[in-house]
């Protein structure tokens, strides 16, 4: 049986990180896209030569033509401008809203039975827009930001603990930004509630650092930002959806209302699986957390009103 293949468009620092934890997987078939010329040829070839090592068969190629992303399963939209120290994720709304609208157009047509992931930030409202661009049922269009976080909140409490994450459970909803929600009361620690580790002005401290969690990599980089966490929470989603996992993720998915929410992208429960989001769970939240989740969505629907411009 063929492999399936994924056009990861933007081959920077996160295109390429995502390339090469799937090439390890030997899932699919990989293309790597970028406007700069010899930079994604010359990144594959490297990849498809540490498969060597790993005993991987699949192909690994780069272009700077998006007619070679044609009959992909899964279209990854990493491409953007990059945060810079001080520089807010809506200050890159309407810049990046143009190179994601350049590059849907030419690619969806291409392979109009993909998938589509966002990674793109503000990532919310760029996969709103990704999704009114492609003309693509809402199932099969999301973004990557609730993994991410959720990932970042366990990382931070497993050191608190020293525990493995693995015996951590965790989700941050709401948009990826400042305002994201981080569910205090869907926190367990082998299935018991983190209050009974963690005081509370601590777990708000840890909390917060989680909001301020991509800030804080880019004030510590200076010149980029995180690419490790996010490539790795993309191929959690791409493994999902090529797998047919019914995974239970975070991402950024449509709202029709559920939280009392309708007719944008933000982060949720969602199970991914072969039909792309195939349920948004709506999990009990408390009072003063589903107001929370509100207050995001409304900043949200602030950006997606600026996005209308580009439509």
């Amino acid at each position: 049986m063929a492999r399936p293949k994924v056009s990861i468009i933007g081959a920077g620092n996160v295109g390429a990180t995502l390339g090469l934890l799937m090439a390890q997987t030997g899932l699919c078939d990989l293309l790597l896209y970028d406007i700069q010329e010899g930079m994604p040829q010359g990144k594959a070839l490297d990849m498809a030569q540490a498969c060597a090592l790993w005993g991987v068969n699949i192909s690994v190629a780069g272009t700077n033509s998006l007619q070679d992303t044609a009959g992909s399963a899964a279209l990854v939209v990493t491409a953007g401008l990059a945060r810079k120290p001080g520089m807010s994720r809506e200050e890159l709304l309407k810049a990046n809203a143009q190179i994601v609208r350049d590059i849907l157009q030419e690619a969806v047509p291409l392979s109009p039975r993909a998938f589509l992931i966002v990674v793109t930030n503000p990532v919310d409202a760029m996969t709103w827009l990704a999704w009114r661009l492609s003309n693509l049922p809402p199932q099969r269009v999301m973004g990557m930001g609730g993994v991410l976080d959720s990932a970042r909140l366990r990382a931070f409490l497993s050191t608190e603990l020293r525990l493995s994450p693995q015996d951590i459970e965790c989700m941050v909803l709401g948009g990826h930004g400042e305002q994201m929600v981080p569910v205090k009361s869907l926190i367990r620690v082998k299935g018991v509630a983190v209050e009974s580790f963690i005081p509370e002005d601590r777990l708000q401290e840890i909390m917060q650092r989680t909001r301020q969690g991509g800030a804080e990599i880019v004030s510590l980089l200076r010149t980029g930002s995180a690419f490790y966490a996010p490539a790795a929470s993309v191929a959690q989603m791409l493994k999902a959806v090529l797998l047919d996992e019914r995974r239970l993720l975070a991402c950024s998915a449509y709202l029709q209302g559920q939280y009392g929410v309708e007719g944008l992208f933000a982060g949720v429960p969602a199970l991914l699986g072969a039909h792309g989001v195939e349920e948004v769970l709506e999990v009990p939240l408390t009072k003063e957390e589903l107001q929370a989740f509100r207050l995001s969505t409304e900043r949200l629907r602030e950006l997606i009103e600026q996005l209308k411009e580009v439509l």
